[in-house]
């Protein structure tokens, strides 16, 4: 009888030592899942938000004023050196990868474009700049370079556009200037509720041998960029975006 009673005092101080690991396991994968990584080594600083819109000429044309309309959404990102982490990392890239358009605008199509590699425009629309395979990658150098697609490998920025496009064409001869924002979208009849639209990516910092990921979702455009021409907005509590190891 004493044995048996031992035993069975050993097999519940077992189970309760096991269900406590287990409760302490569990606690920390719930943590991590909510909180993510604490102290990585390059950080998200900021996020910045810019819709407008502009026109962009035809080649060919008699008029005086014959251009497209175009519904720009630029999202900057800027990934800063974390001053409490001690060892010395280097960013080997940043990617915006999975890039989906949620839901799509009433009028027009979403297009993903890259920054513009020659002189003179940070933003192209021609079709080698447009992102075919959801996913584009700065690699990590000496300094940040946006039209090559470099970011500091000690942090820097980077950049991506969602265009709205196809949105019309405006032909006149009347206008003695045109000023290219949101208030073009008037004279080819497009109201707010015909641009709303929503896009999502994960955003990846790839580091040696380690990688961090957080998923973002934006709606666009910011503000009524109809009547006030372009809007904007700056991130800075990054709360929302929680990065794990992958």
């Amino acid at each position: 009888m004493i044995e048996s009673r031992k035993e069975k005092i050993k097999a519940s101080i077992a189970f309760i030592v096991i269900a406590l690991i287990v409760l302490i396991a569990g606690t920390i994968i719930l943590k991590y899942s909510v909180e993510g990584e604490k102290n990585m080594p390059f950080k998200l600083s900021k996020i910045y938000l810019i819709s407008t819109a502009e026109g962009v000429e035809n080649k060919e044309k008699d008029e005086k004023w014959n251009f497209n309309i175009y519904q720009n959404n630029d999202i900057y990102f800027t990934i800063e050196k974390n001053k409490d982490y001690d060892v010395k990392e280097k960013i080997q890239s940043v990617q915006i990868s999975n890039i989906k358009v949620i839901k799509n605008s009433n009028k027009g199509k979403i297009k993903v474009f890259m920054p513009n590699s020659t002189e003179g425009r940070q933003f192209s629309y021609e079709k080698e700049y447009i992102l075919e395979n959801n996913s584009l990658t700065y690699e990590g150098g000496t300094k940040t370079d946006i039209r090559n697609l470099n970011i500091g490998n000690q942090g820097g920025q980077i950049v991506i556009r969602f265009s709205n496009t196809d949105l019309g064409t405006y032909i006149s001869n009347e206008d003695e200037e045109i000023k290219h924002d949101g208030t073009l979208l008037k004279k080819v009849n497009v109201e707010n509720e015909d641009l709303d639209f929503t896009v999502s990516f994960d955003l990846i910092i790839n580091i040696k041998n380690k990688a961090y990921k957080t998923s973002m979702k934006f709606d666009f455009p910011t503000g009524n960029i109809i009547e006030t021409g372009t809007e904007s907005i700056e991130i800075t509590d990054m709360e929302e975006y929680v990065f794990k190891r992958i």
